[in-house]
């Protein structure tokens, strides 16, 4: 052990026992002095993560939390919570942070402090989403939700962003399908229609990826009106490519600058699209011929 971190587990240790007898009663003290306490393990938590004791220092945030809550501070004790969350980051106990971030964002809403909760949704979503994208997804979710409550209708529309492309990243296209309608309904209320132009892309490509063109083609007619002249020329060909079923037209159209240029998880979802295999297969079938043909002539000069 360095001479730091043994420096800040003795500041720690005795900041502890000064919580412990701000708990304590006596004949003169009737009420525990919560606020010292929960001050006292605060600073005891952040001196034992100094010197990365972080089982120690999570017991003494959540003795925080308590102290907190018995004090009806639920600002302070949500804080904590958001604490505990890059504790588990630095512990590498990412899978912990999902009860603390709930938590967090619970009594961020209890002190009536919405966007406060929706922020610290975001900031769990942000540190688990590339080791646990579904865990994120599901921080971002409920930001939503918390966010949707308040109607506040733009700051929504940027989570339900991220809804959609952590849902295409995870290739749950089916839910990705929703979750784009919800986000392209979102941007109209907030009348942000070069927006929904590019949403409208987004959602052909997921159907496309779905296997249905025809939900595709649906989507394009309902909303192109939103789209810009390239977008509008690129999706009206990439459409006609599909029902001819020409995959080089349709590989072409998806390697549009634009679309190569759009958030990353659409830019990869337009090389993972599987291309209409029509021609393809009547080769194959024009090939078989050619062999079966080859196999009687063979046949015959036996």
């Amino acid at each position: 052990m360095s001479g730091i971190a043994a420096k800040k587990i003795a500041e720690a240790e005795d900041l502890v026992k000064q919580a412990e007898k701000s708990l304590k009663l006596s004949m003169l003290k009737w009420v525990p002095d919560y606020d010292s306490a929960a001050d006292e393990y605060s600073k005891a938590a952040t001196a034992y993560r100094i010197a990365k004791s972080y089982d120690k220092s999570k017991e003494c945030f959540l003795k925080a939390i308590d102290a907190y809550k018995n004090n009806k501070s639920w600002f302070h004790a949500a804080k904590a919570y958001e604490q505990i969350i890059l504790l588990s980051k630095d512990a590498d106990k990412l899978h912990e942070v999902e009860e603390y971030a709930n938590k967090s964002a619970s009594l961020y809403q209890q002190h009536g402090s919405p966007e406060a909760a929706a922020s610290a949704l975001d900031k769990a979503a942000k540190l688990t989403e590339s080791k646990h994208p579904d865990m994120a997804l599901r921080f971002y979710q409920h930001a939503l939700e918390v966010i949707m409550i308040e109607d506040s209708v733009r700051q929504a529309a940027e989570y339900a962003s991220k809804v959609s492309r952590i849902l295409v990243k995870l290739r749950r296209y089916d839910e990705a399908t929703n979750a784009l309608k919800k986000e392209i309904s979102l941007n109209q209320q907030t009348e942000s229609y070069g927006q929904i132009g590019r949403l409208v892309v987004a959602l052909v490509m997921v159907q496309l990826a779905r296997g249905d063109s025809v939900e595709a083609e649906k989507t394009f007619r309902e909303w192109g009106n939103c789209c810009e002249p390239e977008e509008v020329s690129t999706l009206q060909t990439l459409l006609q490519a599909f029902d001819d079923e020409d995959p080089e037209l349709a590989a072409r159209m998806l390697a549009s600058p634009f679309i190569r240029h759009m958030d990353v998880e659409y830019a990869i979802l337009s090389k993972n699209i599987p291309l209409p295999q029509g021609i393809q297969m009547e080769k194959k079938a024009g090939d078989t011929a050619v062999e079966t043909n080859d196999a009687e002539d063979e046949g015959g000069l036996c």
